[in-house]
């Protein structure tokens, strides 16, 4: 564990886990680890009665992730929907973490995704050798989870070509497998079910058919509501990373979080937080992921280049490169919003320095 780059969510809050599983005392669907209650507490955060700390996984809106949870205990899939970086994967792989105690049935969904990766393949060389047999079957994840009864992770499903989601509807629908080369089935033991994600600003890519979609009951996750909500969101991601790869930087109170978060909300709604001034949006997205990622970059700077406390100039480079994806549309608009309203803020005029000195 302690050499592991980004340990699975069901061991790196195993001890959290452990804790809602003794003191959880509600009713649970077949084969969870947990209750629904307890899975939620497991999301959101919360103090058990014995005084244990559950940490928050997920910041926003506790019904949503009420609706999610009991999606996923009826016979109905889950898709989460939501724009890039509002934490849909986070969410899918910390349901399955408390739910199934194994959030590492995923497949992964790409334009080259074959439909074996959603049903089964075969190992030729024993196929070959052997015939058709289920030595030589190789299960795929959705395989898997049906025969033990658990939750399997279908990521960025509009990603995957058409012919090859189809596959899944049967799947859905008839919670059977069959295996003609075998002359049998799999039949999904109580338990399993798919939760799955999907970028809404895919539309168009690969679009779920309207079969496949009334397979599923749909939570869109929102970007987060407020500022504070984001700051403390990106606060928290960017002190585990850092944590993880032993950064010695200090974070705490940093303002540089809240004026990297600022920036990205204005940009991305158009208009200040004052609502006095109308901005240009680029053409990036500016998730709450990628301000993560500017801040991590801006700490491993600090820790490594400086004396350790993250300034303007740390998270300056990565910010710019966050937000100017096209070389000459969001530059104009990168320089405009640095001359219209980061020059103004008297508060931030290191941040505009350093910012200018990049070009």
């Amino acid at each position: 564990m302690t050499e592991t780059l980004r340990p699975h969510a069901e061991q790196a809050y195993a001890d959290e886990l452990a804790a809602l599983a003794a003191a959880d005392d509600r009713p649970r669907p077949p084969r969870w680890r947990l209750s629904p209650w307890a899975v939620t507490t497991y999301l959101l955060g919360g103090r058990l009665p014995d005084g244990t700390e559950i940490s928050a996984k997920y910041v926003g809106s506790r019904r949503l992730v009420e609706i999610a949870v009991a999606s996923l205990a009826t016979d109905r899939a889950l898709l989460l929907l939501g724009v890039p970086g509002t934490a849909k994967s986070w969410v899918s792989e910390h349901l399955a973490a408390a739910i199934s105690g194994n959030s590492g049935l995923v497949v992964q969904g790409t334009a080259g995704t074959p439909e074996e990766s959603l049903r089964y393949g075969w190992n030729y060389a024993r196929l070959l050798a052997e015939g058709p047999s289920r030595a030589a079957l190789v299960p795929s994840p959705v395989m898997r989870a049906m025969e033990n009864g658990s939750l399997v992770r279908v990521e960025e499903l509009t990603r995957i070509p058409a012919e090859v989601q189809d596959a899944l509807i049967s799947l859905l629908s008839e919670k059977t497998l069959p295996v003609p080369e075998l002359d049998t089935e799999v039949q999904a033991v109580r338990g399993f079910n798919v939760v799955a994600t999907a970028n809404n600003r895919d539309k168009g890519v690969n679009e779920l058919s309207s079969a496949l979609r009334r397979r599923f009951n749909t939570v869109v996750l929102p970007l987060p509501e407020t500022l504070a909500d984001e700051v403390r969101i990106v606060e928290q991601r960017v002190g585990q990373v850092g944590r993880s790869l032993e950064l010695p930087a200090d974070l705490q109170a940093s303002a540089e979080i809240e004026r990297v978060v600022t920036v990205f909300r204005e940009l991305r709604g158009g208009l200040t937080l004052d609502g006095r001034t109308t901005v240009k949006s680029p053409s990036a997205t500016l998730s709450t992921a990628e301000a993560i990622s500017v801040m991590t970059n801006g700490v491993a700077l600090a820790a490594h280049f400086g004396d350790g406390r993250v300034r303007a100039d740390d998270v300056a480079a990565a910010l710019v490169g966050a937000v100017v994806k096209d070389p000459v549309q969001d530059r104009v608009v990168w320089q405009e919003y640095l001359e219209t309203v980061v020059k103004d803020r008297r508060e931030w005029a290191d941040l505009y320095r350093a910012c200018r000195e990049l070009g």
